[in-house]
């Protein structure tokens, strides 16, 4: 993953954005707030706002007065490749789980133990 997206709040604008094709700023912001339960520091969520824009992975536009944001698609690509990196660590696959008999006797590490393969 790039260092671009390591940051919840820009991956969750970026969920947003490829959910709705485009927001002005103001309704993503409201959005991520309503999500978040909690006010976002308006200097801070422009800053993410600039930095996905800088960095390819938003589109900018104006629309009057406000500016409208749309997933590019390189920003498209590494949303949907991250979601399917998640998907793996948290779906797995019976195999990897040790759970393919489907009564625990083969059980894995619970969540929260080390992992110990490295």
């Amino acid at each position: 993953m790039t260092k671009w997206f390591h940051s919840g709040r820009r991956r969750d604008l970026c969920a947003l954005l490829y959910e709705h094709g485009e927001l002005r700023a103001q309704s993503a912001k409201s959005r991520l707030e309503s999500h978040y339960d909690e006010r976002i520091d308006p200097g801070s969520f422009y800053g993410t706002l600039s930095a996905l824009v800088e960095s390819g992975h938003l589109h900018r536009r104006t629309e009057g007065i406000a500016d409208v944001y749309a997933l590019t698609e390189a920003g498209e690509t590494a949303l949907l490749d991250h979601y399917a990196w998640l998907g793996d660590r948290i779906e797995g696959d019976d195999a990897g789980r040790g759970d393919a008999g489907g009564d625990g006797s083969e059980r894995g590490p619970e969540r929260g133990d080390p992992d110990l393969k490295d």
